[in-house]
């Protein structure tokens, strides 16, 4: 399966979108006024401490204080170090190195582990540890055998630290293996010499640009063109790859046509797509994703899909292909944290078995840790997808402020009615010479018409004149009473 990064730069944003087989799978967007926070390394001050919740919020120089639980708090093993409650190791005013494991998601502030690692692109080095891990990807035992030991001899004698092996590395020579080893090493060296003397809350380390990342996470063997339509930022990231990862620099790509980069490709519309609701099949059929703070549902239906020659083979079509357009939305979308999908019932269990077999296959390309359950008895297909940062919708989309998030907004006549019950309250406050209704020209007009004999005879039951002024700029929900 052939894929393609397209990275689109400008002064206040980077979008790259991940392109397999012609279709858009990922997209990510990183924005200069509010770049992410995982991997950031900082000297922390313990704000409080919550024994109830084996937890303490960290003042790290954010908006919100940051979260740390007692299970992120590295131990040495080795040592023979054992858990302790959270009061028992950190006190209010206490400075920490800490490292976010998770961004600042909605009213929720960033996720802390005191355990720090430092990713490279072969490896991922972990200065309190003192082992050797390998991916779990790597699954032959003489292959994991033979990365411990090229990697042990490499390593320096009187270095401490532990290594985990990426997958990456597997065909990695030693060479590349040792300029990430020295690459790793002065880092971790440099981000211990800013916090010696240094006073909380102070960033230590900020981890790498969206389109660095890139080349240092995302790219793979796979990976046949990453193409980028600035000039400036083509040769910043020729020059990083050429530093840190040279068997990316012929992958490189500077794209100077006219359109613009997502244009071509169909970016801009799959992004338009990616915010709806409704997501339509090819068949026919649809999908209609909510996305909740709780959780995110799924709900999948025939539509106007006729094509099978009977009505369980239609089902069993549609959620078939249902399987493999869920698991791209949910790349696209990001979409982390519990889901739940409603696939159309079906009765034959060897079409429940391959459908869900459809999903895991379809989810198996996901760089994002997935867990997914077989059908619940409510027929539901329950399953996790790890949560690191923002949704799309999130970054691009704010709550509606009319419905103020609901997805709905109340009817005409339900504000009239709400206008003509605050009427009954002001007038047995007030004693004013007449009261005077603003509100948006919807309402006004059912005052006018429809309502026209309720608003009369509320004037006469308070023994007032009532005036109506129609706001164009007023949102159906908004009105104003005032009192002249």
């Amino acid at each position: 399966m052939s894929e393609a990064f397209l990275i689109n730069f400008t002064p206040q944003e980077t979008r790259v979108a991940l392109i397999e087989n012609g279709a858009v799978q990922e997209l990510h967007v990183e924005r200069e006024h509010s770049r992410g926070f995982v991997g950031n390394v900082y000297l922390g001050k313990v704000v409080r401490v919550l024994p109830g919740m084996q937890s303490a919020f960290i003042d790290i120089g954010l908006e919100r204080t940051a979260f740390l639980h007692v299970a992120d708090i590295w131990l040495d093993r080795t040592a023979g170090e054992q858990t302790r409650p959270i009061e028992k190791i950190l006190h209010e005013g206490q400075s920490l190195v800490v490292q976010v494991l998770k961004d600042p998601i909605g009213t929720k502030g960033a996720r802390l582990s005191t355990q720090i690692s430092i990713a490279g692109r072969m490896l991922v080095y972990l200065p309190q540890e003192k082992h050797i891990g390998i991916s779990q990807r790597i699954e032959s035992e003489e292959g994991r055998n033979a990365l411990r030991e090229r990697l042990q001899r490499l390593i320096p004698a009187e270095e401490a630290g532990g290594y985990i092996v990426r997958t990456i590395a597997a065909k990695a020579s030693d060479e590349e293996l040792g300029a990430d080893i020295t690459y790793l090493r002065k880092l971790w060296s440099e981000i211990k010499s800013r916090s010696v003397g240094a006073f909380p809350p102070r960033a230590l380390y900020h981890d790498l640009t969206l389109a660095q990342r890139v080349l240092r996470d995302l790219v793979t063997p796979e990976t046949e063109r990453i193409i980028i339509d600035s000039r400036e930022n083509f040769q910043k990231l020729n020059a990083f790859a050429t530093e840190y990862m040279t068997q990316v620099t012929a992958l490189l790509e500077h794209y100077s046509g006219e359109r613009t980069l997502f244009d071509l490709h169909g970016v801009e519309d799959e992004i338009q797509k990616a915010l709806s609701r409704r997501v339509d099949l090819k068949s026919g059929g649809y999908l209609i994703v909510d996305q909740t703070e709780a959780l995110t549902t799924i709900d999948v239906n025939t539509g106007g899909f006729v094509g099978a020659r009977t009505f369980d083979d239609t089902v069993f079509k549609t959620n078939l292909e249902a399987a493999q357009a869920i698991a791209r939305q949910l790349r696209l979308r990001n979409l982390g944290g519990i889901i739940l999908i409603d696939f159309i019932d079906m009765e034959n269990e060897e079409h429940r078995s391959q459908v869900l077999g459809e999903l895991n296959k379809a989810l198996a390309r996901d760089h994002t840790k997935v867990s997914v359950g077989g059908f619940t008895g409510l027929g539901l297909v329950e399953m996790t997808r790890k949560r690191t940062r923002e949704s799309l919708a999130h970054i691009l989309c704010e709550a509606c402020p009319t419905c103020g998030g609901r997805g709905e907004i109340k009817t005409a006549r339900t504000v009239a009615y709400e206008v003509l019950r605050d009427l009954v309250r002001e007038a047995r406050q007030f004693n004013a010479r007449e009261f005077r209704i603003l509100a948006a020209p919807t309402v006004i007009d059912l005052f006018l018409d429809e309502e026209a004999q309720a608003l009369a005879m509320l004037s006469d039951f308070v023994g007032k004149p009532i005036s109506l002024h129609a706001e164009s700029s007023y949102n159906p929900e908004q009105f104003d009473i005032v009192l002249l």
